[in-house]
């Protein structure tokens, strides 16, 4: 069944990526210096296999960056997100004691942990679905498209699900 609503969300900020560019240009610059030129780079050189295993992990982190993608997905089960790869959530209805649209302060990007808002999944911006549990768990995971959730939301308790949608 195709989920009433699915947002996918990726790290393409202009100034991330120009961010991790320049982090790559350092290898790079080191491995052209030394290898290439065959001059010291730096006072205190490292080998050049070192600079090739700092080009790679700079390769490889750039990489991980290019792959992680935020999903959320709701629908009358309930609200799954998925930071891939590094964490999911499922949460189905009847472990939901609230859901609220919120706007909230800086907390990073990616998986937090927060005091004030629990777990947190966020690739940008400050506007989120903070979910509690029945347990006292609480999660928010980052939105683009508030309306478009609140709608979502909304049409399910239309529906006849029942829904604690705090301000909503």
């Amino acid at each position: 069944m195709k989920s009433p609503y699915t947002e996918i969300q990726k790290f393409n900020q202009w100034w991330l990526w120009i961010l991790l560019l320049a982090v790559l240009g350092l290898p790079v610059y080191g491995m052209f210096q030394q290898i290439i030129l065959g001059e010291p780079f730096g006072s205190k050189p490292m080998s050049d296999f070192g600079l090739v295993l700092f080009f790679v992990g700079t390769l490889l982190m750039i990489g991980l960056f290019w792959y992680l993608e935020l999903r959320t997905e709701i629908d009358k089960n309930g609200i799954r997100v998925r930071l891939r790869p590094i964490s999911s959530e499922s949460f189905t209805w009847d472990k939901i004691d609230e859901v609220e649209i919120i706007t909230y302060g800086f907390v990073g990007y990616g998986l937090r942990f927060s005091s004030k808002y629990g777990t947190v999944y966020n690739t940008r911006g400050n506007k989120g679905l903070s979910i509690r549990l029945k347990s006292g768990s609480r999660y928010v995971i980052g939105t683009q498209n508030p309306e478009k959730l609140k709608q979502c939301l909304l049409g399910l308790k239309k529906s006849g699900l029942e829904l604690n949608l705090g301000g909503i």
